[in-house]
């Protein structure tokens, strides 16, 4: 094999020799005309100069290159030439074979058809980091040459293969580093977010949550349930901004923080003003989006605050979507903000969704748009809560490799109709006050609670529980007075609201009071009791038993 034949066709050769024959030719022209002795003499004591790369002995050099060197020629890729470096990672090779026979290691990289491809196109490629049989990892780049001689120009390519096991493995330590501290995130996300969802008795409600692919951390997406009792139902969903395993602690404790302040019974406005505080003492370069509602089935509203988190979507039973925008506040952490409460109408019938960004948020379209897509898919979404979690999750696209984690969570107020809807009930009746509000109110309890043919025992403890809380009511409250007797499948609840906003508290009476006893003896025969504000001014107190089951 005439090897400088090849060698003189390699890329750039060409152009080097060029360049040192013009060099060469403006050398002698300087020498012409008249030169100086001296200088002449100077010239003369230069040192000879140094050879030239091209003059180099090409099999030389590359025998000693710590890279793998291998030359093929021909449609076949026959075997011209392999270094030393190649015979030692690989065995000597025997010359003038086909590469696929002669070459199995390129075989098995899946090199060959890129060997047709730099012949074909006559155009450099490189295949980066690949195992090889011998254990170690290369970087292959095969590089078109040409052989002029009597036949004719003959191509081949030079495989020119570098050890890159250091990097490879470098690399792979970092993904698995990268595949651990994700697992962590997700791992820990999911544990702080509900194991299992609290299912009010007015409500069906269930939530998806999607962490997004392996080339994206972790995010801060999480949502909850919270029965308030009396009926009531929070609702909270929210996205921290950020990723990773802090993203997710700041997400846990935002979560935490909202069931303890859902248990004081606040208005939605004020639960995120209390947050928005809290937020800014965990981090205050961390910001988060949240929005928690609250369902009174006595309303058939779910009334809301948001700070800086995307509309509520409600489907109402003609199938009609409405987008709930207003009022919104800046996210969580920002500070300085009054939040303030909206609503938006839940009958029977209607489907409410909750949501964070990943859900709607594409990097090539506006966010309004997502939204839009969102509303038209639940227009059409019918089934349960979880078949529309699924559903809303394919029409966007939502995918195991997802770029960002997303949370859904969906409600539904049934309309409940025939024998199911005998088992959900209301009954009010208004106080004027006055020494006859008691007896009126239980009488109006007793015939009631008789009508829903209720057992004997619950009967006597709803019409005592109807008589302390009217008869607390009337003591130290206000006109106008309410009594409200509510049932549902799993328990009956009694509600007395009056105009004064001063909320009671259950405390030990001593024996020679003659007052103080009653919210005692109602804590102590019902299941849960409770008081809160109301919007319009005044106050709440209600109770609730759990109802026996049916045997």
């Amino acid at each position: 094999m005439n090897f400088t034949r090849w060698s003189a066709r390699l890329p750039g050769t060409q152009r080097r020799a060029a360049a040192r024959t013009d060099h060469a030719v403006a050398h002698d022209r300087r020498g012409e005309g008249s030169v100086p002795a001296a200088r002449a003499e100077q010239l003369t004591d230069d040192p000879p100069p140094t050879r030239a790369v091209d003059e180099l002995p090409v099999r030389q050099v590359l025998d000693r290159v710590p890279a793998l060197v291998a030359l093929v020629h021909g449609p076949d890729h026959r075997l011209a030439y392999v270094n030393d470096a190649y015979a030692t990672a690989f065995g000597p090779r025997p010359t003038g074979e086909p590469a696929r026979d002669t070459l199995p290691e390129l075989s098995e990289l899946g090199l060959l058809p890129l060997l047709d491809q730099v012949l074909r196109s006559g155009r450099p490629r490189t295949l980066k980091s690949r195992k090889a049989t011998d254990g170690r990892s290369y970087t292959f780049t095969c590089t078109p040459v040409t052989e002029t001689g009597d036949a004719g120009a003959v191509g081949g390519v030079l495989v020119f293969a570098t050890d890159v096991t250091d990097h490879a493995e470098a690399a792979d330590r970092l993904r698995t580093s990268e595949r651990r501290q994700r697992e962590t995130a997700v791992t820990l996300q999911r544990s702080l977010l509900p194991q299992e969802l609290e299912q009010p008795d007015d409500l069906r409600i269930a939530a998806t949550y999607q962490p997004g692919g392996t080339e994206a951390a972790v995010g801060g997406d999480w949502y909850d349930v919270i029965t308030l009792g009396g009926g009531r139902t929070a609702l909270v969903i929210g996205d921290v901004m950020g990723r990773g395993v802090r993203a997710a602690a700041v997400m846990g404790q935002l979560r935490t923080a909202v069931r303890a302040y859902a248990r004081l019974d606040l208005p939605p406005h004020e639960v995120l003003q209390l947050l928005d505080g809290l937020a800014t003492e965990i981090d205050a370069n961390q910001i988060a989006t949240c929005v928690y509602a609250v369902h009174d089935p006595n309303e058939g509203r779910l009334v809301y605050a948001s700070a800086g988190h995307l509309p509520i979507l409600v489907r109402d039973e003609t199938g009609a979507v409405l987008r709930a925008d207003e009022p919104t506040g800046p996210p969580l952490g920002t500070g300085g903000w009054m939040h303030t409460s909206g609503s938006v109408p839940l009958a029977p019938g209607s489907t409410a969704v909750l949501y964070t960004d990943g859900l709607v948020e594409r990097r090539d379209e506006d966010l309004d748009h997502g939204i839009t897509a969102l509303e038209h898919a639940l227009a059409g979404a019918i089934g349960t809560p979880q078949v529309i979690c699924d559903r809303l999750m394919r029409s966007a696209g939502v995918a195991a490799d997802h770029d960002d984690d997303v949370a859904v969570l969906v409600l539904q107020h049934p309309a409940r109709t025939g024998p199911d809807g005998d088992l959900f009930r209301n009954a009010a009746l208004d106080l004027l006050g006055g020494v006859e509000a008691a007896p009126r109110a239980r009488a109006f309890a007793s015939g009631v609670l008789t009508s829903w043919r209720f057992p004997t025992e619950l009967h006597d403890l709803g019409v005592l529980a109807a008589s302390e809380l009217v008869a607390n009511s009337l003591q130290h409250g206000t006109p106008p007075m309410r009594l409200r007797l509510r049932r549902t499948d799993r328990r009956l609840i009694v509600e007395v609201t009056d105009g004064d906003d001063h909320l009671p508290r259950r405390r030990r009476a001593e024996p020679a009071d003659e007052s103080g006893r009653g919210i005692a003896i109602v804590a102590t025969i019902a299941s849960n009791w409770g008081c809160r504000r109301t919007p319009g001014g005044g106050k709440a107190v209600w109770c609730e038993f759990v109802l026996p089951r049916a045997t």
